[in-house]
């Protein structure tokens, strides 16, 4: 794994990119420590911000892409998220709708609500727009903490 981030690294603004996009999507990663690496490397923080937030909108918008697929067994097997939980958030989206993506920047529930988000047919448009609000929101946040450093 420390190959892999040393890679990314060595991209820079690109690898911040793949590194939000990979931390995003369903795929188990975290893109904070690459972030912050950077950042203290020189990298310019507005552009970082840009590259992240692009690359975790995608990745959240690829998991909505797999949720309209809408076969629970295929999101329960390959993803590895329960059905229960699938159930359970469909519920609260149906309350809710797509302003639940604000939420998608949470860590690992993030990824199960833009899943779900594409699983129940909420509107793509305003999930792209509340996904990248909260996206945005935790990026933002998380370099300026950096910079207080």
């Amino acid at each position: 794994m420390a190959s892999f981030l040393s890679l990314l690294e060595s991209w820079g603004y690109w690898g911040m990119l793949v590194a939000a996009f990979i931390a995003g999507s369903v795929f188990p990663f975290s893109s904070e420590a690459l972030l912050t690496a950077l950042h203290l490397s020189g990298l310019e923080p507005v552009r970082l911000f840009c590259f992240a937030t692009v690359g975790n909108v995608a990745g959240s918008m690829f998991n909505y892409g797999v949720g309209t697929l809408g076969r629970i067994e295929w999101i329960e097997t390959y993803l590895h998220v329960p059905r229960e939980k699938v159930e359970r958030t469909a519920l609260w989206m149906h309350r809710y709708g797509a302003w639940t993506g604000i939420l998608c920047f949470l860590p690992i529930l993030g990824s199960v609500i833009a899943v779900t988000l594409g699983f129940t047919r909420a509107n793509p448009w305003l999930s792209l727009l509340t996904i990248s609000i909260g996206k945005a929101t935790r990026y933002a946040l998380l370099i300026f903490a950096i910079s207080l450093l």
